[in-house]
């Protein structure tokens, strides 16, 4: 599993997966739309965290060099 994620990129998705977290455990968003949230924030913060995104795998596109 090769990184495919520039750094820019996984700061976006860190930061975005933590306000889409933050943003359901501070019930702005609640019910099906905040869990809706929860999942895609913890996507997005897993793929940062790691650097490898399996969506880009599949398309073979990539932000790092």
């Amino acid at each position: 599993m090769k990184m495919n994620e520039s750094s820019v990129d996984r700061i976006i998705r860190v930061v975005l997966g933590l306000v889409l977290i933050a943003a359901f455990v501070s019930n702005m968003v609640t019910g099906t739309p905040g869990i809706v949230l929860v999942i895609i924030g913890a996507i997005a913060l897993l793929t940062g965290l790691i650097g490898f995104c399996p969506l880009y795998s599949l398309l073979k596109f990539k932000t790092n060099r």
